[in-house]
């Protein structure tokens, strides 16, 4: 993740720049960073794990929303302001839904690794996801075929599950859910 600029700015300073460009922007604590492009390998990823998650959510009270949609996080202990874009967020409370964007805390989100993002997703997001609350965060890594579930347990992150290229790994979250990495992983 690099920075847009080098210069802090507010949050509406922010949503007025996201605004006015078609660049993957986010926001951490009033510095603005610039996602890198998805590899076709990573929008295959994100679609099969999104038709999945459409399919299993279907009749229940959650939904799954892809990127690019921004989540800013908000919860009443943490200060600063934070305006993230997962690759997949699962929304079970719906009254933070606004026309342009998700405010509160999904509880579930995805992040599937690029070449480019892998510190940023493996800790900056990891904290800041275990930190405001984020019950289960998933860490897709295409490079290894592999993901790596962390669940919150007392406001900590402990890893649930972890599965590199075969086998199925299932949500501790969405209860029933599960993924066969061979069929996540393979190439069309």
């Amino acid at each position: 993740m690099a920075l847009y600029q080098k210069d802090q700015v507010t949050l509406d300073e922010y949503l007025q720049i996201r605004e006015s460009t078609e660049e993957l922007l986010e926001y951490i604590d009033g510095f603005i960073y610039m996602s890198p492009s998805p590899s076709t390998r990573h929008q295959r990823i994100s679609r099969k794990l999104l038709v999945q998650l459409d399919r299993f959510l279907e009749g229940k009270p959650c939904e799954v929303f892809s990127a690019p949609f921004d989540i800013e996080l908000k919860n009443d202990r943490i200060e600063g302001k934070k305006v993230v874009i997962p690759d997949l967020s699962i929304i079970c409370d719906k009254n933070g839904l606004t026309d342009s964007r998700y405010i509160g805390v999904p509880n579930l989100i995805v992040e599937i690794l690029s070449p480019s993002n892998q510190s940023h997703d493996l800790i900056t997001k990891l904290n800041i996801y275990m930190n405001y609350g984020v019950k289960e965060y998933w860490i897709v890594n295409p490079m290894l075929k592999s993901v790596t579930i962390y669940q919150l347990n007392d406001d900590m992150y402990e890893q649930y599950a972890i599965k590199t290229e075969e086998g199925q790994i299932r949500s501790g979250f969405l209860d029933g859910f599960s993924v066969e990495l061979k069929e996540l992983f393979s190439e069309m």
